[in-house]
Protein backbone atom coordinates (compact mmCIF):
# COMPACT_ATOMS: atom_id res chain seq x y z
CA UNK A 1 0.00 0.00 0.00
CA UNK A 2 1.60 3.36 -0.95
CA UNK A 3 1.09 6.28 1.83
CA UNK A 4 -1.68 7.78 1.15
CA UNK A 5 -3.66 4.72 0.75
CA UNK A 6 -2.54 3.91 4.12
CA UNK A 7 -3.42 7.19 5.26
CA UNK A 8 -7.05 7.35 3.71
CA UNK A 9 -7.87 3.72 5.02
CA UNK A 10 -7.06 4.79 8.63
CA UNK A 11 -9.65 7.81 8.13
CA UNK A 12 -12.12 5.43 6.82
CA UNK A 13 -11.50 2.66 9.65
CA UNK A 14 -10.88 5.44 12.55
CA UNK A 15 -14.46 6.96 11.17
CA UNK A 16 -16.12 3.49 10.83
CA UNK A 17 -14.98 2.10 14.33
CA UNK A 18 -16.78 5.82 15.78
CA UNK A 19 -19.93 5.14 14.02
CA UNK A 20 -19.92 1.80 15.80
CA UNK A 21 -19.11 3.13 19.03
CA UNK A 22 -22.07 5.55 18.48
CA UNK A 23 -24.16 2.55 19.07
CA UNK A 24 -22.61 0.99 22.26
CA UNK A 25 -24.69 0.69 25.28
CA UNK A 26 -23.18 1.32 28.63
CA UNK A 27 -22.97 -2.07 29.25
CA UNK A 28 -21.29 -3.09 25.58
CA UNK A 29 -18.55 -0.26 27.05
CA UNK A 30 -17.45 -1.71 29.85
CA UNK A 31 -17.32 -4.86 28.66
CA UNK A 32 -14.22 -7.17 28.52
CA UNK A 33 -12.06 -6.48 25.10
CA UNK A 34 -9.40 -8.69 23.97
CA UNK A 35 -6.75 -6.85 25.94
CA UNK A 36 -6.22 -8.59 29.13
CA UNK A 37 -7.76 -6.05 32.19
CA UNK A 38 -8.59 -3.87 29.52
CA UNK A 39 -12.29 -2.74 29.03
CA UNK A 40 -14.12 -2.25 25.41
CA UNK A 41 -13.66 1.82 26.37
CA UNK A 42 -10.47 1.46 27.50
CA UNK A 43 -9.16 0.14 24.04
CA UNK A 44 -11.09 3.02 22.48
CA UNK A 45 -9.34 5.25 24.30
CA UNK A 46 -6.01 4.08 23.58
CA UNK A 47 -6.74 4.66 19.78
CA UNK A 48 -7.30 8.11 20.05
CA UNK A 49 -3.50 8.49 21.94
CA UNK A 50 -1.70 7.91 19.18
CA UNK A 51 -2.03 11.72 18.73
CA UNK A 52 0.96 12.07 22.02
CA UNK A 53 4.06 14.14 21.63
CA UNK A 54 7.81 13.38 22.77
CA UNK A 55 6.74 15.25 25.86
CA UNK A 56 3.80 13.31 26.86
CA UNK A 57 5.28 10.16 26.09
CA UNK A 58 8.76 10.69 27.79
CA UNK A 59 6.63 11.38 31.41
CA UNK A 60 3.96 8.51 30.61
CA UNK A 61 6.97 6.10 30.32
CA UNK A 62 8.64 7.89 33.40
CA UNK A 63 5.96 6.96 35.65
CA UNK A 64 5.37 3.40 34.11
CA UNK A 65 8.72 2.62 34.82
CA UNK A 66 10.08 2.45 31.06
CA UNK A 67 7.35 -0.23 30.48
CA UNK A 68 5.54 -0.29 27.17
CA UNK A 69 2.63 -2.21 28.66
CA UNK A 70 2.17 -0.67 31.97
CA UNK A 71 2.70 2.88 29.82
CA UNK A 72 0.06 2.63 27.43
CA UNK A 73 -2.85 0.96 30.25
CA UNK A 74 -1.79 3.57 32.73
CA UNK A 75 -2.18 6.31 29.76
CA UNK A 76 -5.62 4.88 29.23
CA UNK A 77 -7.13 4.33 32.26
CA UNK A 78 -6.48 7.59 33.50
CA UNK A 79 -7.79 9.18 30.47
CA UNK A 80 -11.30 10.58 31.60
CA UNK A 81 -12.74 10.83 27.81
CA UNK A 82 -16.36 9.80 28.01
CA UNK A 83 -17.57 7.90 25.02
CA UNK A 84 -19.04 11.17 23.48
CA UNK A 85 -15.35 12.40 23.92
CA UNK A 86 -13.62 9.09 22.19
CA UNK A 87 -15.98 8.95 19.26
CA UNK A 88 -15.37 12.90 18.73
CA UNK A 89 -11.71 12.43 19.13
CA UNK A 90 -11.37 9.61 16.90
CA UNK A 91 -13.35 11.53 13.74
CA UNK A 92 -11.00 15.22 14.59
CA UNK A 93 -8.16 12.18 14.01
CA UNK A 94 -9.41 12.71 10.44
CA UNK A 95 -6.82 14.14 7.48
CA UNK A 96 -4.28 13.48 10.74
CA UNK A 97 -0.61 11.77 9.60
CA UNK A 98 0.45 12.47 13.17
CA UNK A 99 1.99 8.94 15.07
CA UNK A 100 4.17 8.21 17.94
CA UNK A 101 7.45 8.86 17.85
CA UNK A 102 9.70 6.65 16.09
CA UNK A 103 6.95 3.92 14.68
CA UNK A 104 6.20 3.11 11.16
CA UNK A 105 3.48 4.77 8.70
CA UNK A 106 1.44 1.39 8.63
CA UNK A 107 1.46 1.43 12.83
CA UNK A 108 -1.38 3.42 13.53
CA UNK A 109 -3.55 0.88 10.79
CA UNK A 110 -2.24 -1.54 12.66
CA UNK A 111 -3.15 0.05 16.20
CA UNK A 112 -6.93 0.65 14.43
CA UNK A 113 -7.44 -2.97 12.33
CA UNK A 114 -6.25 -4.70 15.55
CA UNK A 115 -8.10 -2.86 18.35
CA UNK A 116 -11.20 -2.62 16.57
CA UNK A 117 -11.10 -6.83 16.52
CA UNK A 118 -10.26 -6.49 20.13
CA UNK A 119 -13.74 -4.52 20.49
CA UNK A 120 -15.63 -5.95 18.60
CA UNK A 121 -15.23 -9.71 19.48
CA UNK A 122 -16.17 -9.77 22.59
CA UNK A 123 -19.06 -8.31 22.16
CA UNK A 124 -20.21 -10.91 19.04
CA UNK A 125 -19.68 -8.30 16.16
CA UNK A 126 -17.99 -9.47 12.90
CA UNK A 127 -16.03 -6.88 11.64
CA UNK A 128 -13.99 -7.64 8.40
CA UNK A 129 -10.72 -6.12 7.91
CA UNK A 130 -9.83 -4.79 4.17
CA UNK A 131 -8.18 -7.44 2.66
CA UNK A 132 -5.38 -5.17 1.11
CA UNK A 133 -4.49 -3.00 4.68
CA UNK A 134 -4.88 -6.13 6.82
CA UNK A 135 -1.74 -8.06 4.01
CA UNK A 136 0.23 -4.43 5.09
CA UNK A 137 -0.71 -4.99 9.04
CA UNK A 138 0.46 -8.67 8.67
CA UNK A 139 3.37 -8.00 7.06
CA UNK A 140 4.63 -5.07 9.65
CA UNK A 141 3.65 -7.47 12.22
CA UNK A 142 5.63 -10.62 10.79
CA UNK A 143 8.61 -8.21 10.80
CA UNK A 144 8.13 -6.59 14.22
CA UNK A 145 11.07 -7.28 17.06
CA UNK A 146 9.16 -5.15 19.55
CA UNK A 147 6.70 -5.00 21.38
CA UNK A 148 5.75 -8.17 19.79
CA UNK A 149 7.86 -10.47 17.96
CA UNK A 150 5.93 -13.28 16.20
CA UNK A 151 8.87 -14.78 14.36
CA UNK A 152 10.36 -14.95 17.44
CA UNK A 153 6.78 -16.18 19.58
CA UNK A 154 5.84 -18.41 16.64
CA UNK A 155 8.91 -20.64 15.26
CA UNK A 156 7.74 -23.52 13.00
CA UNK A 157 4.52 -22.34 11.52
CA UNK A 158 3.91 -21.08 7.96
CA UNK A 159 1.04 -18.61 7.86
CA UNK A 160 -0.72 -18.44 4.63
CA UNK A 161 -3.93 -16.63 3.63
CA UNK A 162 -6.85 -18.02 2.40
CA UNK A 163 -8.68 -14.90 1.22
CA UNK A 164 -5.41 -12.25 0.79
CA UNK A 165 -1.66 -12.68 -0.65
CA UNK A 166 0.04 -13.23 2.38
CA UNK A 167 2.31 -15.79 3.63
CA UNK A 168 5.28 -15.97 6.01
CA UNK A 169 7.52 -18.21 7.64
CA UNK A 170 9.27 -20.95 6.79
CA UNK A 171 8.65 -23.28 3.91
CA UNK A 172 9.27 -26.71 6.15
CA UNK A 173 6.58 -25.13 8.92
CA UNK A 174 3.77 -26.41 10.09
CA UNK A 175 1.05 -24.67 7.56
CA UNK A 176 -1.69 -22.56 9.33
CA UNK A 177 -4.35 -21.62 6.36
CA UNK A 178 -7.23 -19.22 6.98
CA UNK A 179 -8.43 -15.79 6.45
CA UNK A 180 -5.86 -12.83 6.62
CA UNK A 181 -7.79 -11.51 9.49
CA UNK A 182 -7.43 -14.32 11.76
CA UNK A 183 -3.33 -14.37 10.78
CA UNK A 184 -3.29 -10.84 11.73
CA UNK A 185 -4.88 -11.21 15.04
CA UNK A 186 -2.53 -14.66 15.28
CA UNK A 187 0.56 -12.44 14.71
CA UNK A 188 -0.84 -9.77 17.27
CA UNK A 189 -1.38 -12.28 20.04
CA UNK A 190 -4.96 -12.19 19.89
CA UNK A 191 -5.52 -16.08 19.71
CA UNK A 192 -3.59 -19.00 20.04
Amino acid sequence: MDSDTIWRTIDEQRNELADLLDTFTPEQWSTQSLCTAWTVRDVAVHITQSHLGRKELAVAALKSGFNFDAMVRRAALADPATPQDITARLRAMAGSRRRPPMTKEVDPLMDVLVHTQDICMPLGIDRPMPADAAVAVAERLWHMKFPINPQRDLPGYRFVATDAAFAAGPEWGALREEPIRDIVMTLARRRP
